[in-house]
């Protein structure tokens, strides 16, 4: 019952979304005294109606009458010399666009536009009783239009127009790089911890205070049904849990980039002072370190509504915790990695296409369109990419990296499961792309990271120890525990 109120709800948006082709397109402006004075405005439109061309280079100008103080939802609310051949603004009101349409059409105007004081409508009437309207017809924004003659003159005219979207755009490559550059440093990091450190160093210290988080096949499972559950309440209770997961994001990133560049501040040597308080002693450094990642977070929280610039901050942010998270987090073998990323795999293909509330969350990459279209001009428009996108497949590279070490295959796993990797992202844009549509990136990252691991162990003959993960990690946690245990005894021995 529980899943069939989402199915239901997006079989009417599916159903809904065919009858409404709301269209965003531009209002060119420009002003007679001095034509080389021009500026653009949103408008949206509906492109069954009348479609408008891709550029304003060849197209008809009409000199703009401004009635927005009426609703013209009556022929005798004006009289027709005003308008014949101008483009016309009148007010939204209690009669349909449509009806206001036909009244401007038959005084001989030549455009129509309506403004709007709440945003831009859709234009999703019923045509059929009006089959004889060939006038442009489109919404605008009331402040828009007591916008254009303080800006452009007492005499303005309008045409309007609706550039082609490009079919690249290269957000899609800074999407890429930081994908790739995120997955294939947070995997190296994690196979540093299985490196040896020379005996009696800080390095080995250090090592032995991370807190690193194995998850078993049992584990991996119960992650999933959490993450199902939790998108769910998120789906029905969002209005509140929002602000949980904004203030569990502020506290992971901050955590996440203290945890990033203390691992790059350890390793220089200047600045180590110390100061001691209750028996323990801590570098100042790293005092300011943590000043510093808390009042990072904290201007996400306080600006993260401000899409000009806090999308570069968010996207920091988002690295540093998908690297803290890759570098934390520990597969025991290659059976995990299969059951985590198969099964989230499944749960990334049915939640996208029913949770669009979720880019409104702090848990994606964001980088801005970078070319000029209608989207751009109308609102900020963004390219995505989850950090499940980055973290998932991660995990398994990190894994590639750790097997790598212990099985002194020179770095093979790694390599070639990052590449994957990268492969999986440009196909994930060529769909995207091919589409038109938002596509579940792990549809595409999991087949590609997966088989060419499974090909590369197989070539290599160590299938079995790669599947199995040579249990190092339990043996890592017997071998400590037998040390221990002979520790204690050699001293008991001695004494």
């Amino acid at each position: 019952m529980g899943s069939s109120v989402p199915l239901g709800l997006t079989l009417l948006l599916l159903l809904h979304w065919a009858q409404v082709h709301a269209n965003q397109g531009i209002l060119h402006a420009i002003g007679n005294q001095d034509p080389s004075s021009a500026k653009d405005y949103c408008i949206t439109y509906n492109s069954t109606w009348t479609p408008l061309p891709a550029s304003y280079s060849n197209a008809t100008y009409y000199e703009l009458e401004d009635l927005s103080f009426l609703s013209l939802c009556s022929a005798t609310e004006v009289p027709q010399s005003r308008l014949k051949d101008k483009a016309v603004v009148v007010l939204i009101g209690n009669c349909s666009i449509l009806a206001k349409a036909a009244i401007a059409q038959n005084s001989g105007a030549k455009l129509l536009l309506v403004a709007s004081k709440e945003g831009l409508p859709f234009l999703a009437d019923n045509k059929s009783d009006y089959k004889s309207l060939t006038i442009p017809i489109a919404y605008i924004r009331y402040r828009d239009v007591k916008d254009m003659k303080p800006s452009l003159g007492s005499s303005v005219r309008v045409t309007l127009y609706s550039p082609a979207l490009p079919k690249f755009d290269f957000s899609m490559l800074l999407i890429f790089l930081i994908s790739v550059f995120t997955v294939a440093l947070g995997g190296y990091w994690s196979g540093l911890s299985e490196l040896p450190s020379p005996p009696g160093t800080e390095t080995e210290g250090r090592k032995k205070k991370d807190d690193n988080v194995t998850f078993t096949p049992l584990t991996v499972i119960f992650f999933v049904v959490i993450c199902c559950v939790m998108l769910l309440l998120l789906y029905f209770f969002y209005k509140w849990l929002v602000y949980v997961i904004i203030a569990v994001f502020c506290l992971a990133s901050a955590t996440s980039l203290f945890n990033c560049l203390s691992a790059i501040i350890q390793n220089i040597p200047y600045g180590k002072c110390r100061i001691s308080c209750c028996n323990k002693s801590a570098e100042v450094r790293l005092f300011f370190l943590a000043a510093f990642c808390i009042a990072v977070s904290v201007t996400w929280v306080v600006f993260r509504n401000e899409d000009r610039w806090i999308w570069i901050l968010q996207d920091i942010l988002g690295i540093a915790f998908c690297l803290n998270f890759i570098k934390t987090l520990r597969m025991p073998n290659f059976k995990a990695c299969v059951i985590l990323l198969g099964l989230l795999l499944l749960y990334d293909v049915f939640f996208v296409f029913i949770t669009p509330f979720i880019t409104k969350l702090p848990v994606v990459i964001r980088v801005p369109r970078l070319e000029f279209s209608a989207n751009t001009l109308c609102q900020m428009s963004f390219s995505l990419l989850g950090f499940g996108d980055i973290i998932v497949p991660g995990l398994l590279v990190a894994y590639c990296r750790r097997f790598d070490v212990r099985s002194t295959s020179s770095m093979i796993y790694y390599i070639c499961c990052t590449i994957a990797y990268a492969v999986g992202m440009v196909l994930t844009f060529i769909v995207l792309t091919l589409m038109k549509m938002g596509q579940p990136a792990l549809l595409y990252l999991v087949p590609c990271t997966l088989l060419t691991s499974s090909v590369i162990a197989w070539r290599r003959k160590e299938m079995k120890k790669f599947w199995n993960g040579g249990g190092y990690e339990i043996m890592e946690h017997m071998d400590n525990a037998v040390n221990e245990e002979g520790l204690t005894s050699s001293e008991q021995e001695e004494q």
